[in-house]
């Protein structure tokens, strides 16, 4: 089993594209083709289910490919080890994030890891912070930063970097949103909302909500990403939760306000996470140590 071979079966399993996987290692998808059936042969079992629509992993396929990355890994490993000259780490850090800690909290931490590791090439893919976890689970990305859930599962290692508070936010403009927070009481229930689809924010508006005792919110929309609903409240649409990071960075942040005295909200626990299995990964390993 060569190790390019080994390359561009673990790429496909995260691309999940033989036509994609081809490209990347200038082949054919009839060679690609022949490398998998090679290695299921070997193997013999099937590693991919596969059709003219879809590549998924059996169940043998997931345990290759942990075998293909411990192997690269070793011998990455080994080429260091054999450098006399302790040659810079080179090779490729998967990072997710979300736009707002894209700009404001990774920066720092990269700056400090590039000083020490120039040769290693940064990918970072920026999306909804609530799927941060799941990015990691299914091993899309070396690492990722999100809020640390009430349970931590013990597949996750999570690394604190901040405290996040929230806060809830109204439009600045003049809309029926603004006349019912003008009210001596607020019937919250009547207030629109803007709500998070999942994750730790939802969870944090549900607790809120939920001591103010008026029944059922009234959901106006559902948004992936705090920065869409920033946005969202921004247009007069409702009220909504949001870290003040968010707001701060956002570029609509003059057409939000804070609502005062509505309730104390837990702060977020940000931070890095990423498989417990893959904390003794060299370039992870080295992330983690260059931010201490």
């Amino acid at each position: 089993m060569d190790l390019k071979s080994l390359k561009m079966f673990v790429h496909l399993t995260h691309s999940l594209h033989f036509g994609k996987t081809a490209e990347a290692h200038h082949v054919s998808t009839s060679t690609l083709s022949r490398i998998i059936q090679r290695f299921e042969d070997q193997l013999g079992c099937l590693l991919l289910h596969r059709d003219n629509r879809s590549v998924a992993l059996t169940e043998a396929g997931v345990l290759f490919h942990k075998y293909a990355e411990q192997q690269l890994e070793q011998w990455q490993l080994l080429q260091l080890s054999l450098d006399q000259k302790q040659a810079e780490l080179q090779g490729k850090l998967h990072i997710y994030c979300s736009v707002t800690a894209a700009y404001s909290h990774l920066p720092p931490l990269l700056e400090r890891f590039r000083q020490q590791h120039p040769l290693v090439e940064i990918v970072l893919t920026t999306g909804d912070a609530a799927d941060a976890f799941d990015q990691v689970q299914q091993q899309a990305v070396d690492f990722a930063f999100g809020v640390k859930p009430e349970v931590l599962s013990r597949m996750f290692y999570f690394q604190h970097i901040a405290n996040v508070p929230l806060a809830v936010i109204a439009p600045t403009m003049a809309c029926r949103v603004q006349q019912q927070l003008q009210d001596e009481t607020i019937t919250w229930s009547e207030v629109p909302i803007i709500l998070a689809e999942h994750g730790a924010a939802r969870k944090r508006f549900e607790l809120w909500y939920r001591k103010k005792q008026q029944g059922k919110p009234n959901i106006y929309a559902t948004v992936s990403g705090h920065e869409a609903l920033v946005s969202m409240v921004a247009l007069g649409c409702g009220v909504g939760m949001a870290p003040k990071v968010v707001v701060e960075n956002s570029p609509v942040k003059d057409r939000v306000q804070y609502l005062q005295n509505v309730g104390e909200i837990e702060p977020f626990d940000l931070g890095i996470c990423c498989l417990n299995q893959s904390r003794e990964k060299t370039l992870v390993k080295a992330f983690f140590e260059a931010i201490k």
